[in-house]
């Protein structure tokens, strides 16, 4: 089989789900991590578009997490994410489009809008492991790159109350319906779950996904202490801690 390489965010709540996907595959891949901003130099000569995740697999170039996964369901069945009744499957494609749509963009929204009232924390995010050089020209850049991302984000003052009202909402919503079985869907772990924890990570925080860097800024704990006690965010805690595994990226 052709070698994955994916191309990603390390932060991101979208390449996390593409993350878990390959890991729950157990599929062997390496990963590519950009920066925002300057990886739309990297990603739109790849693939044609500027967002990520890209998975590339011999010459076959899939963009967008959605996508990914459909990809590696047809392509590695087991162990399936998909629901094999077909009545489950639609509403866990349903969850999955409702999460991609609404909820994904809303996180990314209200979190961003928070932790960019600390410039020198939200760059440290994305240059934790970066050299010192590239850390120095990232953050000298970061007004730049904070206004491009506040436009294609669309983060104004006052998207950031409604955006946090669908993240309350969404994990309202995984409460509930996780009630009966734990999963959102049956009584096993599907794209639903997979889905609506990992764009609920950035809210949670799980030890099993990524993680703000230390020391934290106080805008972590203003943005993730929204949550901490709601019983969506100990859903998604739990579906980490059962089914995130182990990962495999090539060298990890």
């Amino acid at each position: 089989m052709d070698d994955f390489d994916l191309y990603q965010f390390k932060q991101s709540h979208y390449n996390e789900k593409a993350r878990w996907a390959l890991d729950h595959k157990r599929l062997p891949h390496t990963r590519h991590s950009l920066l925002p901003g300057p990886h739309k130099f990297t990603v739109t000569r790849l693939s044609g578009q500027a967002q990520v995740p890209v998975l590339r697999h011999g010459r076959r170039v899939i963009a967008g997490s959605a996508r990914i996964i459909d990809y590696l369901e047809q392509l590695v069945p087991e162990p399936s994410l998909y629901p094999h009744d077909a009545n489950e499957l639609a509403r866990a494609r349903k969850i999955q489009d409702w999460f991609d749509d609404e909820v994904g963009p809303a996180v990314r929204c209200a979190a961003f809008g928070e932790l960019m009232d600390d410039p020198s924390y939200f760059a440290r995010i994305f240059t934790n492991d970066r050299s010192s050089a590239t850390r120095a020209i990232y953050r000298a850049l970061l007004p730049v790159t904070q206004a491009v991302m506040k436009r294609d984000l669309g983060i104004t003052p006052d998207a950031m109350e409604p955006a946090r009202a669908t993240v309350r909402t969404a994990l309202d919503r995984v409460a509930e319906d996780s009630r009966a079985t734990g999963y959102l869907v049956g009584n096993a772990f599907s794209v639903a779950d997979l889905t609506a924890a990992a764009l609920l990570m950035p809210a949670v925080q799980p030890p099993e996904g990524p993680t703000y860097p230390e020391p934290r800024s106080a805008v972590v704990d203003r943005w993730t202490g929204r949550w901490v006690d709601h019983p969506g965010a100990a859903w998604v805690r739990a579906i980490y801690s059962r089914h995130r595994g182990e990962s495999a990226e090539v060298g990890a």
